[in-house]
């Protein structure tokens, strides 16, 4: 068994959880499932360069961005382009902002422009934000995935959670 079979078998619990998170409390009649949500970014992560998956916390992160891009994806093919579009706001002045799960899969599109914002302001901030968000990645694992201390990944996160209630509430 090659390396990147190994992580994509360790991991996939943790992507399991992570993708029902995200779907739990969606309408019934939503179509992206958890399991096909996982399954698609193993389809995606399969192409990828190995020397990026050397590692578990890398694996996460490199999975973060492909469930990040699928959500989006989904979002877009449904045309759920409309800021708002009469769903309720994302809730961003509570506890922990956006943590996994938290996101309204209806209003996706509106936190990724959000994000896609933030990474032409910081990109350090914006990589934090996906692997917390996207990748369910506690503060350790995002500072060990990009090589960062845990106190500045800490203090990334709270400056983001605050540039991204700004910016997403309506």
């Amino acid at each position: 068994m090659d390396d990147l079979s190994l992580l994509m078998s360790a991991a996939y619990g943790e992507l399991q959880t992570l993708a029902r998170a995200y779907m739990r409390g969606q309408k019934a009649s939503h179509t992206l499932q958890p399991t096909a949500l996982v399954n698609e970014a193993f389809m995606r992560l399969a192409r990828a360069d190995s020397a990026i998956l050397q590692d578990r916390a890398r694996f996460l992160a490199v999975a973060a961005t492909a469930m990040r891009q699928i959500l989006i994806n989904h979002a877009e093919a449904r045309g759920t382009t409309k800021r708002g579009g009469g769903q309720a706001r994302v809730q961003v002045d509570q506890g922990e902002l956006l943590e996994a799960g938290a996101i309204d899969l209806d209003r996706v599109l509106d936190v990724d422009a959000a994000l896609r914002k933030l990474e032409t302001l910081d990109a350090r901030k914006a990589k934090v934000v996906e692997a917390k968000v996207f990748g369910g990645m506690a503060n350790a694992e995002v500072a060990e995935s990009l090589g960062l201390s845990l106190s500045t990944i800490e203090s990334d996160w709270r400056m983001a959670r605050a540039w991204l209630a700004k910016e997403l509430d309506p």
